[in-house]
C-alpha cells in the first residue's frame, strides 16, 4: 500500500483527502490511500515519518508551508526561492521539498488576466503569499504585501487608500480569513473603491464563496476562490510522487 496525506493544522477545512480517495476510486487506483495529519505543531512530523513507513508523499498547508524547509533533506529551486514549500516525496528515507501551489496558481489565474492587471496586492506573507509572489515575478506583475503587522516589505491594511485599491486591481487573499468554519471573517478592505477593473482571487475554497469574495462581486469585481488551484495542484502533486514531474 502507497500512503499520502496532508499536514496542517487545523484540517477541518480541507478537500484534499475527499479528492484523492474520490481520484483513486475513480481511476481504480486500489494500492494507494491518502490521510489528514492535523498536527498543532511542526515538530509532530518525526513521529509521523516514523509510524508510517510507507508513506511516499504529503501535502503541506497553513501554517506549515515555511516551517517544512526544516525538515527537507532537497528542494526544487523554486522552492528554494520563494522559501516555501507545499508537497514533499519521500523516497528512500529522503524528503524533497516542491511547490506545486505556483503551477495552480498560475494556471487557474492566467484565464482572468487582463492587459490593466500590471498591479497586484497580495493579503497575507505566508507560504501561499510566496507561492503567489513567484508568480507574479516570473509575469512582471508589480506587487505590494498587505498584513496585520507593517514590516520592510509589508504595508498594513489601515495603509490602503483610494489611490492605492484603483491602482492594483489584481487582489488575492492567501490568508485563512473567511475560511470554514470562521466563515464571517475576512480581509478589512476598502471594497467600496474597487470596481469593473478589479478582479478578487481567494486561494480559500471552503465556502466557495467567502465574505471577501462576495463583498468584491458586490463592487463590480470579477471573481474566482481556489477550487480550481486546488486541483491542479493536486494533480501535480500526484506527477510528482509518481516520478513523472522532474520540475
Amino acid at each position: 500500500m502507497k500512503r499520502y496525506g496532508l499536514i496542517g493544522y487545523p484540517l477541518s477545512h480541507s478537500f484534499s483527502q475527499r479528492y484523492f480517495t474520490e481520484k483513486f476510486a475513480k481511476e481504480s487506483i486500489e494500492d494507494a490511500v491518502y490521510e489528514n495529519y492535523p498536527i498543532p505543531d511542526i515538530s509532530a512530523l518525526k513521529q509521523i515519518l516514523r509510524e508510517k513507513t510507507d508513506l511516499c508523499g504529503f501535502n503541506v498547508t497553513i501554517p506549515y508551508k515555511k516551517e517544512i524547509l526544516g525538515y527537507l533533506s532537497a528542494s526544487t529551486e523554486a522552492v528554494q526561492k520563494m522559501g516555501a514549500c507545499n508537497c514533499v516525496k519521500l523516497e528512500g528515507g529522503v524528503l524533497t521539498g516542491y511547490n506545486t501551489d505556483v503551477v495552480g496558481f498560475e494556471l487557474s489565474l492566467l484565464p482572468w488576466l487582463k492587459t490593466h492587471h500590471q498591479k497586484a496586492l497580495i493579503l497575507g506573507t505566508g507560504g501561499a503569499a510566496a507561492a503567489v509572489a513567484y508568480v507574479f515575478n516570473k509575469r512582471n506583475i508589480v506587487f505590494q504585501y498587505v498584513s496585520r503587522n507593517r514590516s520592510a516589505t509589508s504595508i498594513v491594511y489601515e495603509d490602503l487608500n483610494e489611490t492605492i485599491i484603483n491602482s492594483h486591481t489584481l487582489i488575492i487573499n492567501t490568508t485563512p480569513l473567511g475560511m470554514s468554519p470562521m466563515t464571517d471573517q475576512y480581509p478589512p478592505l476598502p471594497y467600496q473603491w474597487m470596481g469593473q477593473q478589479h478582479h478578487c482571487f481567494d486561494l480559500i475554497y471552503n465556502p466557495a464563496e467567502t465574505v471577501f469574495l462576495q463583498k468584491a462581486k458586490q463592487a463590480g469585481a470579477s471573481i474566482q476562490n481556489g477550487a480550481e488551484m486546488l486541483m491542479i495542484q493536486a494533480e501535480e502533486s500526484w506527477r510528482i510522487w509518481n516520478g513523472r514531474n522532474n520540475e
